[in-house]
């Protein structure tokens, strides 16, 4: 079954930088998407930026832009958010999740809607804070 586990997360001062992992494992073999997400109190769930697993590419959020980047890391079977110039606007709870499971054979769907992502991690807390 599909696990997905972030870690990293952690209190920052503004300006601080943090690197939160998301650890994978039963994903398929084909083409899925991995999406970081975030969800302050009180405020819906934001997509902040996503990854392709056939060949890396990746789309980010106005928001995070410049600040915020994805990577992944195949072998280890992780996929990373480097956060930079931290802003206490950026405090929430942090997820990342892969698309698939939602009634569909296959989907070949690469972008921030969360209605496309069917498999979740328990998030990780980033509050940014002095």
């Amino acid at each position: 079954q599909v696990q997905l586990v972030e870690s990293g997360g952690g209190l920052v001062q503004p300006g601080g930088s943090l690197r939160l992992s998301c650890a994978t494992s039963g994903l398929p073999l084909g083409y899925y998407a991995i999406g970081w997400f975030r969800q302050a109190p009180g405020k819906e769930r934001e997509g902040l930026s996503c990854i392709s697993s056939i060949d890396g590419s990746t789309r980010s959020a106005d928001s995070v832009k410049g600040r915020f980047t994805i990577s992944r890391d195949n072998a280890k079977k992780t996929v990373y958010l480097q956060m930079n110039s931290l802003k206490p606007e950026d405090t929430a709870v942090y997820y990342c999740a892969a698309t698939g499971g939602v009634g569909r054979e296959s989907s070949w769907y690469f972008g921030l809607d969360e209605e496309e992502y069917g498999y979740w991690g328990q998030g990780t807390q980033v509050t940014v804070s002095s």
